[in-house]
């Protein structure tokens, strides 16, 4: 079945692109994210009748307000800020990194942290999670944080990790869900031994 296109205007009047996907693993439930060319991808159930497309465009268009305001707050100060709190509140202030930003060109990896080079130090978050649950991003920092002295996903790592922050496993549950529903896999989402 092909995609088909809706506009809808945004609280501010703007004209938004909504793309509606019909998806076989969806039974009752619509799905919807940000397409990197501003676009909105929105997934429904295949057996969804026409006539419930109109309410799905209106939720998308009630919600996309507070989504945007999520991202807007977002910001690399304040990533750098949270970055500072999870080290302190988690990791016993032990890590040290020279830079923390959000980054746009990350397709199925959530974080990276560089180790060496002129880059040694600098962590970058995919600002595709920016609208997911504050905790689960807080999972994302304190992973590539944990990078900064653990260079892999060796067995002591995610040791580490699961005894620093409590919600690990809740966090990897959550990122493997959202990557079944999408399609796709993210990296860092699998844990080892």
């Amino acid at each position: 079945m092909e995609d088909q296109q809706y506009k809808i205007h945004n609280s501010r009047g703007e004209l938004v692109t909504i793309i509606l996907r019909r998806d076989k693993r969806l039974k009752k439930t619509s799905r919807w994210e940000f397409n990197s060319d501003g676009t909105i991808l929105v997934r429904v159930p295949v057996r969804l009748p026409k006539r419930r497309v109109g309410d799905i465009l209106k939720q998308v268009s009630t919600r996309l307000d507070k989504a945007v305001e999520l991202h807007t707050r977002r910001t690399d100060e304040a990533l750098q800020a949270r970055a500072e709190q999870i080290n302190r509140k988690y990791l016993q202030g032990q890590i040290r990194w020279n830079a923390i930003r959000w980054v746009g060109n990350m397709q199925t990896r959530l974080g990276s942290c560089t180790r060496g080079g002129s880059t040694d130090g600098e962590i970058r978050i995919s600002d595709k999670i920016k609208d997911w649950p504050e905790w689960v991003v807080d999972y994302v920092i304190a992973h590539e944080l944990l990078h900064r002295k653990h260079p892999n996903h060796s067995r002591t790592f995610w040791e580490e990790l699961k005894a620093a922050y409590p919600r690990t496993d809740q966090a990897l549950g959550f990122i493997q869900g959202v990557g079944f529903a999408s399609g796709r896999k993210f990296i860092n989402d699998q844990a080892e031994g």
